[in-house]
């Protein structure tokens, strides 16, 4: 499981030029499953994004997590992730895992972060989006 992770003012998800979701101050996620990626690896990254302090406190600190400032994650399925360019010049997506179960664990990671207190929105898995983001740093981690 990958993840690229960043803080934003507000984040919104498109299809078809309608808006499907859309958050203030929080987490954008992209987040790609590939071949392997386990319900522990999951459970690790949802607690770890969670707790994550990358948000300033008052004194100008990233000392607060996104559930600390009561944010929220949008969270955006990216097979394209798992790309390989070691060969030719086009990618390859050999270890993605396949669609079911990816969009499975996909939804169980929605869930897990939810446990941990996080109010999730979501994209449409496997839809070709548009994100838009405002991009708060920026601050921009792969997990």
């Amino acid at each position: 499981m990958r993840i690229v992770l960043q803080r934003v003012g507000k984040a919104s998800v498109s299809v078809d030029g309608k808006e499907i979701s859309a958050i203030g101050r929080g987490l954008l996620l992209f987040i790609g499953i590939g071949k392997g990626s386990s319900t522990v690896q999951a459970e690790q990254l949802a607690k770890k994004i969670s707790q994550l302090r990358i948000f300033s406190d008052n004194k100008g600190k990233m000392n607060l997590s996104v559930r600390d400032i009561s944010g929220e994650v949008l969270l955006i399925s990216q097979f394209t992730l798992y790309a390989s360019t070691k060969k030719g010049n086009r990618p390859s997506f050999t270890e993605s895992e396949e669609p079911v179960k990816a969009k499975q664990k996909y939804l169980e990671f929605a869930e897990l972060l939810e446990r941990h207190g996080v109010t999730v929105k979501k994209g449409i898995f496997g839809a070709n989006m548009a994100v838009t983001l405002e991009n708060d740093g920026p601050v921009t981690l792969v997990l």
